[in-house]
């Protein structure tokens, strides 16, 4: 059984990793705030296609994790680097694939879902340079699976330090033409990003070649394409692939809606969302700690200590949420501030944030339990009760913004919705089921 400490020592590199790497998303909406509305309506639509797609690698790498986690935690280290490169060679062949789909399909879905030939024109421009990442991305996951299935998650902090640097000084650089380089705007954004990405994957590669023991993780030969172990991997990670595919999908919608409110309600949704996306940071690595510790729980034959640990760490994840929350209602424009320097927009932005402070309370449980139950392996059950929650969801959302066409702060109360109903299968699932 773990310890606090030793969930801990797994969770705080991961945070510090998605704290660096949510710099990019912050970056973005900063820089771009004080572009224009609609280049921050677009980067919000745009970005939002690019991580639909996105997902799916996402969704197919913690599929792999779960099985590195496994393996690592019965002793069969060298089982695991089969896991990895398989998955390298299969993602690398799929960001092919989506990547000529994406460049060929999306611009046709795109203009039959947003409504403003403005922003239509500028996410099509943003979205023919963001999708470049898949190529990076895609492998990027595969070495974040590794390391946390392995729990070497420092690595992660390290990692994700240098892509929000050479981000950071590359929005800077390509959006607004400082350094000898040319103003860009959304495009420079969307350049900036594809190689803070390439900066993460090579960082990976000479990490790895020089601190992983490869004899002892099975990475010291590139096995043959083994379909047989590519299929037990896609029969964890198909239904994760699917999950977070809908689940980011869901988002796209709810975006959809509020574009149709008008460019002022778009942007003030994405500065929220911006704002949602890091204050749940503590959640998301306590999360992934709680689906890495479980599999190796499992693996090292402790079943029954399950349910104690996932309650461990949901304590930790809401006492950690409640001073988050704390913080956003006592300083909100000052949360705000840092992505727009624009009066009404503070004041029109603030209802929407403290619509999203009582989900993250709710979220800081319901992602504990929901991540134990795919750390289990029965990615299938979580797939089934993510679905559901999601078509109720995407319900809500069609209702509030395109039957009664609610102000956004409204259409926020959706994820209160979603995480009350998550975590209400959650528990009920873990209670229930053998």
């Amino acid at each position: 059984m773990y310890t606090n400490k030793e969930i801990w020592n797994v969770s705080y590199p991961i945070f510090l990793g998605l704290l660096a790497q949510n710099i990019i998303n912050v970056t973005d909406t900063a820089f771009l705030g004080r572009v224009g509305e609609v280049e921050l309506g677009a980067s919000a639509m745009g970005g939002l296609f690019y991580i639909c797609v996105f997902t799916i690698a996402f969704g197919f790498s913690t599929g792999s994790q779960i099985m590195i986690a496994r393996r690592n935690g019965e002793g069969r280290f060298r089982d695991v680097g089969p896991v990895m490169m398989q998955g390298c060679a299969f993602l690398l062949i799929l960001a092919v694939g989506l990547f000529g789909l994406t460049h060929a399909a999306a611009p046709s879905l795109i203009r039959l879902l947003i409504s403003s030939d403005a922003i239509f024109d500028a996410t099509k421009e943003f979205l023919n340079w963001r999708i470049f990442g898949f190529f990076f991305a895609f492998v990027n996951v595969m070495f974040r699976a590794l390391y946390i299935g392995i729990t070497r998650t420092k690595v992660l902090t390290l990692n994700a330090i240098v892509m929000a640097m050479v981000n950071v000084v590359l929005d800077y650089a390509l959006i607004f033409g400082h350094f000898g380089l040319p103003a860009l705007g959304l495009k420079g954004a969307a350049i900036a990003s594809v190689i803070a990405e390439a900066s993460s994957l090579v960082f990976f590669l000479l990490y790895t070649w020089a601190r992983i023991d490869f004899r002892k993780y099975g990475l010291n030969h590139w096995p043959r394409f083994d379909f047989t172990l590519l299929g037990r991997i896609l029969s964890i990670s198909c239904f994760t692939m699917v999950q977070y595919f809908l689940a980011m999908a869901t988002w796209f919608v709810f975006f959809v809606a509020v574009e149709r409110l008008g460019q002022r309600q778009l942007a003030i949704a994405n500065i929220v969302r911006s704002i949602y996306v890091v204050m749940l940071i503590p959640v998301q690595s306590l999360s992934t700690t709680a689906n890495s510790l479980v599999s190796n729980l499992i693996g090292a034959g402790g079943v029954s200590h399950v349910m104690q640990l996932m309650g461990r760490i949901a304590r930790m994840s809401f006492i950690i949420m409640v001073v988050c929350v704390a913080v956003l209602v006592v300083f909100p424009q000052a949360m705000l501030s840092v992505y727009t320097n624009e009066e009404a927009l503070l004041i029109e932005s603030v209802p929407s944030l403290y619509v999203i402070g009582g989900a993250m309370l709710i979220a800081s449980v319901a992602n504990i339990y929901f991540n134990g139950i795919s750390g289990t392996g029965n990615t299938q059950a979580a797939l089934i009760l993510e679905t559901a929650t999601l078509v109720i969801y995407t319900s809500y959302i069609f209702w509030i913004g395109y039957i009664v066409k609610a102000p956004v702060s409204v259409c926020f109360s959706t994820e209160v919705i979603y995480y009350a109903l998550l975590l209400i299968c959650s528990v009920i699932y873990l209670k229930k089921a053998k």
